[in-house]
């Protein structure tokens, strides 16, 4: 993995559908968000090879995930207003608080490009225990 913020800039304004807070970040904020993305990709999937594509896709969907609006939420902030402007409400499943896990994130496009480098199928969805 050797991501760096041309190829990721280049990538994302390609590849990806919704970029304007990966594209309106400063460059240190890139960073972050691809230093994030790589590090927690390779701690959930340890074993595999991260393909720089991967990290791309996941550093986009968490500059959304992160932006100044989605920060709000995560602090606890319920609704806001700009006079005459806009009011935004937040649903109380959003807040939450700051120690959210970037893990919980990762789109299924990095997790096929993570499969396809390494010949598995990987995938969010999990069987899990219900009661009828």
């Amino acid at each position: 993995m050797a991501v760096n913020m041309g190829d990721a800039e280049a990538y994302i304004a390609q590849y990806c559908i919704v970029i304007e807070d990966f594209t309106d970040a400063d460059d240190a904020n890139k960073m972050r968000l691809l230093n994030v993305a790589g590090l927690t990709l390779s701690r959930k999937y340890p074993k595999y090879t991260i393909p720089d594509a991967a990290v791309y896709e996941f550093a986009n969907v968490l500059a959304t995930a992160f932006n100044d609006t989605n920060k709000l939420a995560r602090q606890g902030v319920n609704q806001f207003a700009l006079t005459g402007t806009a009011s935004f409400g937040f649903k109380d499943g959003v807040v939450s608080g700051p120690d959210v896990d970037p893990a919980q994130f990762i789109p299924q496009a990095a997790l096929d490009l993570i499969g396809a480098e390494n010949g598995v199928k990987l995938s969010k969805r999990a069987a899990k225990w219900t009661v009828l």
